[in-house]
């Protein structure tokens, strides 16, 4: 998959998976990342599907309907190449906590529901329910931050109400803020992250 990696200078310090929205790339997060965690190295992965020539991680049939057999596919095609990169750049594989805004965030989302011990956390910003109806893995313990906005018509109040109930319900520890611009990530959104982050993984 096309990404950039930059190592950081802590190696203790988790490494950021950056995850790009519908028509971004893998350069897109960068500055986000860095404000994030100044030490962490961090992975930024372009997605391979291509939506009117929009880069994408995974297909979808209409505007919030997902084609799941895509989505299964390109989920597991992510946990691989995280699997390689670590083993390319020697990062510590179960340090790894994704940071994704939109489709990059469902993809994530993806990763938790399927892929037991894929992410050491993750930081979703206007996330959608990736697929409804199966059983999701023991998240136990496992930190999430959601940013939503109380407006967004992608992404509803109730449907990020409903993720927020069934990662809970499989044991994560969310945190859920809201903010009122529609489907942007906002500034607010990006602090409220930055000091979720560093209580969680900054020593």
């Amino acid at each position: 998959m096309k990404h950039v990696f930059i190592e950081g200078t802590d190696p203790n310090a988790p490494v950021l998976l950056l995850l790009h929205g519908t028509g971004g790339t893998e350069q897109d997060l960068l500055p986000l990342g860095q404000m994030l965690s100044q030490k962490s190295s961090i992975l930024s992965v372009r997605g391979n599907v291509l939506e009117n020539g929009m880069p994408r991680f995974f297909r979808r049939l209409a505007e919030g309907v997902f084609d799941e057999e895509d989505l299964l596919f390109r989920t597991q095609e992510l946990k691989d190449f995280i699997d390689s990169a670590a083993d390319q750049y020697g990062f510590n594989r179960e340090r790894v906590v994704a940071v994704g805004y939109s489709n990059g965030a469902n993809i994530a989302g993806s990763l938790l529901f399927h892929h037991p011990n894929a992410l050491h956390g993750a930081v979703l910003y206007h996330p959608m329910v990736p697929r409804r109806g199966v059983a999701l893995p023991d998240l136990s313990g496992l930190p999430v931050f959601i940013g939503a906005g109380s407006n967004d018509r992608m992404c509803t109040p109730a449907e990020t109400e409903e993720l927020t109930a069934l990662l809970q319900d499989a044991g994560a520890e969310v945190q859920l803020f809201w903010d009122h611009l529609g489907h942007q990530l906002t500034p607010n959104e990006v602090k409220a992250s930055g000091a979720w982050f560093a209580k969680h993984y900054t020593a």
